[in-house]
């Protein structure tokens, strides 16, 4: 595989877009066009040198060796996707965070934590309709209780997600 020889997008100086946002992630199609994931820009290279992918939709005038700065790549052969027609995604911390937009249940700030709605000492289990995001403080402060004992009303209603809900995060 040739060295293209860069580490980043900003080592090129193409840390940002036409629209201010940077250029980290790219997309991955698969070949008919339907959305799969998105990967960092230095796998989607990876991805374009293998001859797994090619640019759909490029950063114009920006050039990385022979390729234009891709925002969107297709998978030259049709990746099977039967996992994303299931009942939906398995629950995991992160996929909560994403989900929630990385904002508090509780008081709306920044999120760095996952609450249980019913806590987990009291039979509450790792679900998608059992957990929010929550800052610190508002875990701290609902402890081992439910939001109706400690007072603290959901801004939201918790949800499974779709895949293809958490792919667009």
């Amino acid at each position: 595989m040739p060295d293209i020889g860069f580490d980043s997008p900003q080592s090129l100086g193409l840390h940002h877009n036409e629209g201010g946002e940077p250029v980290e992630h790219v997309l991955v199609l698969n070949a008919d066009l339907g959305p799969l994931h998105r990967v960092s820009l230095r796998h989607a290279i990876r991805m374009l040198c293998r001859q797994v992918a090619v640019v759909h939709e490029a950063e114009p005038d920006i050039r990385l060796g022979i390729w234009p700065l891709p925002r969107v790549v297709r998978l030259v052969q049709y990746v099977v996707t039967r996992w994303r027609y299931t009942g939906g995604p398995s629950w995991s911390r992160p996929g909560v965070m994403a989900r929630d937009g990385r904002r508090c249940g509780y008081c709306g700030g920044v999120a760095t934590t996952v609450d249980h709605i019913l806590p987990r000492a009291r039979g509450g289990k790792n679900t998608w309709l059992n957990t929010v995001a929550a800052c610190g403080g508002c875990n701290q402060r609902k402890g081992d209780r439910t939001p109706a004992e400690a007072r603290m009303p959901l801004r939201t209603t918790p949800h499974a997600p779709t895949w293809a809900a958490l792919a667009t995060r």
